[in-house]
């Protein structure tokens, strides 16, 4: 999904982009919850989009690439520090916390090395669109997403040998291969088609949303489809690590930016940053790497975090800012 501009920016381009990305991240749980349903109850019709997720994730990284800018990763070098805080917190609290939660509730294999590869998986594009929402630092958001995406061809696999590893075999090099051909660039290649051929782009900005969430909801459908005889066994359980992993990386994200001094505009966006996930990317790769079962928490943490990000944005709207 793509990211909200600046809400300094009061552009025609950047309104009309605002709007078409708020009733996306309000529409986008209705359409994944349906695209689930469908990949469950008709997974002989959803199977044939399997082979394609590393394509359609591929498509929604290059509109990721489409909606950044220069000033975006500008912000690093003016505001280091809390991007720093936020990317760290994404690849050190969320990997320990899928580590953590698959141990203490005794997940099988599979599980075990999806819920872990979601921890590891960068930070989610949806949530510069909750920051947003949230009324947290949007500029920052987008900054944090941008690093964590750029890091995940080394962090994730890395981090995923180092912690998944003990569940099922990994083979990080490959999988290094695939986020970079995956993530890196089309998001690379979508930065240079903003860079020169920017009015062409700001006409398609409004449609780059729907064209991330359309991609998501075929993915879910792909990855659900594939494990649909093991959704009612595991549903529960997966529903439970997911629901944890979520809420506490919303929390540490939050306590994390709070113990090193940041202002509350900056809480709220390492909060959101560090709970909401690539949880598209990580299923794709749960499905090509481990098994569609292993797949199944990633699917489900698509749902889920959009559900709660719509909900914490609603908290911290009604919040005053005191910084």
């Amino acid at each position: 999904m793509s990211s909200p501009a600046s809400t300094q920016q009061s552009d025609p381009s950047t309104a009309a982009e605002d709007r078409s990305a708020r009733m996306a991240v309000t529409l986008f749980p209705i359409l994944i919850l349906a695209a689930a349903a469908f990949g469950y109850l008709a997974p002989s019709s959803a199977k044939p989009l399997l082979p394609h997720v590393n394509t359609l994730l591929g498509i929604i990284m290059f509109g990721m690439g489409l909606s950044l800018r220069g000033q975006d990763f500008a912000l690093v070098a003016r505001r280091p520090l809390p991007v720093l805080i936020g990317v760290v917190a994404q690849y050190l609290v969320m990997p320990l916390l899928g580590w953590a939660l698959a141990k203490t509730l005794g997940l099988s294999p599979e599980l075990a090395a999806g819920v872990i590869l979601v921890g590891c998986a960068p930070g989610g594009t949806a949530s510069n669109v909750v920051s947003y929402l949230a009324k947290a630092d949007t500029a920052l958001s987008v900054a944090m997403t941008s690093v964590s995406t750029l890091l995940a061809p080394i962090l994730t696999p890395l981090l995923t040998l180092w912690l998944a590893g003990t569940y099922l075999p990994v083979d990080a090099r490959s999988m290094a291969s695939s986020i970079l051909w995956i993530v890196l660039v089309p998001v690379v290649l979508g930065l240079l088609v903003r860079t020169f051929l920017g009015r062409a782009v700001e006409r398609v900005l409004p449609a780059l949303p729907w064209v991330s969430v359309v991609a998501i909801s075929l993915v879910v459908a792909a990855v659900v489809s594939g494990s649909a005889s093991k959704v009612v066994a595991a549903g529960g359980i997966v529903l439970l690590a997911v629901v944890l992993h979520n809420g506490l990386g919303y929390l540490l994200g939050y306590g994390l930016a709070a113990l090193t001094g940041q202002r509350e505009r900056a809480r709220r966006t390492v909060a959101i940053e560090v709970g909401m996930q690539n949880s598209g990317l990580a299923a794709g790769l749960a499905s090509q790497y481990f098994s569609p079962a292993a797949a199944l928490p990633g699917a489900v943490f698509s749902i889920w975090h959009n559900l709660s990000g719509a909900m914490l944005a609603a908290y911290f709207r009604r919040r005053p800012i005191r910084d």
